[in-house]
């Protein structure tokens, strides 16, 4: 698939299907909050598995039980398609326990 840059208004065609994460600074952002640090880096081990497969990968910190994930591409500078499918994959990893904190 090729890679492009979303227009403003692709972007906000596709929120509905990323309602949990914020668009900010060009680029779809959430904060996911875990019962432990384990939970936490299962959590992004499996993303880490789901994001190489598609060869699309995020920005992401972890403090404790907090992971924090940005998406971008950053080829196209700022949103593509690949975003939205990548933050529909890692919202489907979230265990009912874990929840966002945006």
């Amino acid at each position: 698939m090729a890679r492009r840059k979303l227009t403003a208004d692709e972007v906000e065609q596709r929120r509905p299907a990323a309602p949990q994460w914020n668009v900010e600074g060009g680029a779809l952002q959430r904060e996911f909050l875990f019962a432990d640090f384990v939970a936490a880096f299962g959590f992004m081990t499996q993303v880490a598995l789901v994001a190489e497969s598609m060869d699309h990968h995020p920005d992401w910190s972890n403090v404790y039980r907090t992971v924090r994930i940005t998406l971008s591409t950053h080829d196209v500078g700022g949103l593509s398609e690949l975003d939205f499918q990548l933050a529909a994959k890692i919202d489907a990893l979230v265990p009912d326990a874990a929840g966002s904190s945006s």
